[in-house]
């Protein structure tokens, strides 16, 4: 049986199929941490606790805010055609890797924080995620004459329910392993820091096709 390392899993999981399983629910809510934590406004470059999460899942956040600034800074100001250039038949726009990242974070929301089977998906995001989770030909034809803020809003929309969730939840939760993770034991801690380095990923190749643009 061959191997399901990160990347296989990563890319296999854009499959979505909506299965007969059942929706698992976390018990009780974690309490909100009011601190000690770094509050200042200007903390994007401050990676530690954060007031509002328990420490080690604040610490997580201050990864995932500092990757998601990184990733946006090269799209400022891109326009509808700069985020639907495909440079080859093999790549993708730009536009549909932001997308790809809204739905990869999706995708472990609904794992970690609802307890979801992989493949069992709602319906719902079924339609709204799959072609960008699965990127390829189907991206190609279809996510395409966009704006940028199209992009960003949905992003947005994905990290403020992470945000949410996250505030909900303790380190407990953050370091408890699952046993049964295709990559082998793996804890929620892990998993939420594949969709920083995922994000880390794609940054790389937005800059190479940035540099690739016609304009």
């Amino acid at each position: 049986m061959k191997t399901l390392n990160r990347r296989n899993f990563i890319k296999q999981s854009s499959l979505f199929t909506v299965g007969a399983g059942s929706m698992f629910t976390l018990a009780g809510a974690a309490p909100v941490y009011p601190g000690p934590a770094v509050t200042a406004k200007n903390d994007l470059n401050i990676i530690g606790p954060k007031e509002g999460f328990s420490p080690q899942i604040g610490t997580l956040v201050s990864m995932l805010n500092w990757m998601r600034d990184t990733i946006l800074y090269p799209v400022k100001g891109m326009s509808v055609e700069d985020l639907d250039y495909i440079h080859d038949g093999n790549s993708n726009s730009i536009g549909a890797m932001l997308l790809h990242l809204a739905a990869t974070e999706r995708f472990y929301q609904l794992h970690t924080f609802e307890g979801r089977k992989w493949g069992d998906w709602p319906k719902e995001d079924v339609k709204k995620w799959s072609v960008a989770s699965g990127l390829g030909d189907k991206a190609r034809k279809n996510i395409k004459g966009h704006d940028l803020d199209f992009y960003l809003d949905a992003l947005k929309e994905v990290r403020e329910h992470s945000l949410a969730e996250f505030a909900k939840r303790d380190d407990e939760w953050l370091m408890k392993v699952d046993e049964d993770w295709p990559w082998g034991p793996t804890n929620n801690y892990c998993k939420w820091f594949h969709v920083c380095e995922h994000e880390s990923n794609h940054n790389g190749q937005v800059k190479w096709l940035r540099s690739r643009l016609p304009s």
